[in-house]
């Protein structure tokens, strides 16, 4: 997949190098992580599995592309929208697809729990006919369908968090309620290629699948580790979890990390080391990351290597930098928390704005039977934001004899806190007999993957107005809260 590059000159296209591969395998050796990698071999994906997402017209385009000359390649390539193509072009997108549903293969068979494929060309801007941003065939797209198909799944989760909007993943699944498509994405009011109306916060799908595409569009530069975090805190982690997904597929561009010329964002690569770590508590793990975007080859290999450690169980390094997400941010997730609220239940008693939905379990006295319901919302809403916020150096987590939350809520509280404190943590269990319990948490703690929680069930909307007068006096002093103030 580096046997292929750019032959003219084209100030669009010069920043995507087979350096972009090479680097990143060489800062895993670095690392010493290649060798604690299980190695799955690749192929070329079938010309039927394309056409799972993609026209046969435009596949013959791209075949055809093998026996043309220079300038054959560079009339075609002017078809498209930031596009080159090479007489390898087809054979490197096609092993970019084979590599893609190997890795799909070995995670849905047990060979692997999770993996990372590092392919070239991306594919998240390609289209059913039509190559796009760098991009000739959509990898994570045909994944879905490749996985829909063959394996029966009825519930894919896709999180890109490439700097720019995946609009070929967007058109595709668009209608479809079986996946959910999360983008979040450099727009700055429609001023940031691709320039289209469509990557904004209230295009939420089509159909039957309105709520199932959600865009959080980035209205200025410079965001950070805590915006990156704020979103998934407010947006992602508690739509996906109420979607249960069978299967995660990250369209893992690293454009939008520090230093990319084409992001010129700032979060740093320690960052999707706990992005990672949360969507791994998804899905029993089932976690398959494919390489989109990332052009500054230092910032790109080091991300790249931070997802690699985090799929392989290790530590979670310390994030740097405040936890106050910018008020630009802020707008953008209350936009879309609002946009999403007659689709989802996490977000169904929201109102104009966007409240945190916070049970505070040591503040708010509440009914027995309405502690799993407000799970989700206190840990995801107030309690990562929370500790996010004040980075302690150690998490204690004590289970007393009381405890109205079940093993498995315990297991999942125990993994989602294990990205604080470089992973330190300490369970005090306080209770006799609990074998069960005692053994669900070792689990946690040594990486194993959480069971399931159970149905989603939604806070009441009593907790929710109660939640509100708490988070109004505690947001100033938490930053991390403001993403669901006024």
């Amino acid at each position: 997949m580096t046997s292929y590059k750019l032959l003219w000159d084209d100030p669009v296209c010069d920043i995507e190098v087979p350096e972009r591969l090479l680097s990143s395998y060489e800062q895993l050796e670095y690392y010493h992580l290649v060798g604690r990698c299980v190695h799955v071999p690749i192929r070329e994906g079938s010309e039927e599995e394309i056409m799972l997402v993609h026209s046969s017209e435009y596949l013959e385009v791209v075949k055809s592309t093998q026996t043309m000359n220079q300038e054959e390649l560079r009339r075609v390539s002017k078809n498209y929208d930031a596009v080159y193509f090479h007489p390898n072009s087809y054979r490197c997108a096609k092993l970019a697809v084979g590599a893609t549903l190997q890795l799909v293969d070995s995670v849905m068979s047990g060979k692997v729990l999770n993996g990372m494929a590092l392919v070239r060309p991306p594919g998240h801007h390609s289209q059913r006919n039509a190559a796009n941003g760098f991009c000739v065939f959509n990898n994570v797209a045909i994944a879905a369908q490749y996985a829909k198909r063959r394996y029966g799944l009825q519930r894919i989760l896709i999180v890109d968090w490439d700097v720019h909007h995946g609009q070929g993943i967007q058109y595709i699944f668009e209608e479809d309620p079986s996946v959910l498509y999360y983008s979040w994405h450099r727009y700055e009011h429609q001023k940031f290629w691709p320039l289209l109306r469509e990557s904004d916060y209230d295009a939420v799908g089509q159909g039957n699948g309105k709520g199932f595409n959600i865009n959080v569009p980035w209205n200025k530069v410079g965001m950070g580790n805590s915006d990156y975090l704020a979103a998934f805190f407010h947006v992602l982690l508690p739509v996906a979890f109420e979607f249960a997904p069978e299967l995660i597929l990250v369209s893992s561009g690293y454009d939008s990390g520090i230093g990319d010329p084409e992001g010129e964002m700032k979060a740093t690569p320690e960052c999707f080391a706990h992005l990672t770590h949360f969507l791994m508590q998804l899905a029993n793990g089932r976690l398959c990351a494919v390489l989109e975007g990332g052009y500054h080859l230092k910032s790109l290999s080091e991300s790249v290597s931070m997802t690699v450690k985090t799929l392989l169980g290790d530590p979670l390094p310390r994030i740097s930098g405040e936890m106050a997400p910018c008020l630009s941010s802020v707008e953008s997730i209350q936009n879309v928390r609002a946009a999403h609220k007659p689709y989802w239940k996490c977000l169904m008693y929201e109102g104009n704005c966007c409240s945190v939905c916070f049970l505070q379990m040591w503040l708010i006295n509440m009914r027995h039977d309405a502690k799993k319901n407000t799970f989700f919302s206190a840990v995801l809403g107030f309690i990562l934001p929370v500790a996010y916020s004040y980075q302690p150096d150690l998490t204690i987590i004590v289970i007393g004899p009381n405890r109205s939350l079940g093993i498995n809520g315990i297991s999942l509280l125990t993994r989602l806190l294990q990205g604080l404190a470089e992973s330190r943590s300490l369970v005090v269990i306080q209770v006799r007999s609990e074998i069960k319990l005692v053994q669900s948490v070792a689990k946690a703690l040594t990486g194993v993957s959480t069971p399931d929680f159970g149905p989603y069930a939604p806070a009441s909307q009593e907790n929710v107005l109660e939640i509100r007068r708490l988070r109004d006096q505690l947001q100033q002093e938490w930053k991390m809260l403001q993403c669901s103030g006024e």
